[in-house]
């Protein structure tokens, strides 16, 4: 009986997960490709792209050039806060967009820089403001 209601809770969490997957799958609002980043809207996203370490650099530059990626990243339109190559490890480059944008600069990625590097992400917002306020207020 305990294994029969086991497969029926994982049977409902899978069809859970395929319909919720199915309705975030269906979205075909197209990205706001036109919209310029504001203080309201923009968000960072710091981007590791760390290269495969068992390949040679010609090999991982030959990759990216035959998918585009140097062509289509960073996208038109978006700000290209920093890009470092960081020894032993690859790039990092930091973004500043829209957040309507998210979905577009990540399927950019998948598309062209998959299979030369893998990939991290860390969306974070514009704090500078607000900490050099906080630390001037409590000099004072």
């Amino acid at each position: 009986m305990a294994r029969m209601i086991g497969s029926l809770m994982a049977m409902a969490a899978l069809t859970g997960a395929l319909v919720l997957g199915t309705a975030a799958g269906a979205q075909t609002a197209a990205p706001a490709e036109n919209a310029a980043a504001t203080a309201d809207n923009a968000v960072l996203l710091t981007i590791f792209l760390k290269h495969d370490q068992s390949r040679p650099l010609s090999g991982l530059n030959a990759q990216l050039d035959k998918r585009g990626y140097y062509k289509a990243f960073p996208p038109a339109g978006t700000e290209v806060v920093s890009w470092y190559v960081m020894m032993g490890i690859g790039q990092v480059v930091t973004l500043r967009f829209p957040a309507s944008r998210l979905r577009e600069i990540n399927r950019v990625l998948e598309n062209t820089a998959w299979g030369s590097y893998r990939t991290e992400f860390y969306p974070t917002y514009d704090y500078k403001a607000v900490g050099i306020a906080a630390h001037d207020k409590a000099t004072q």
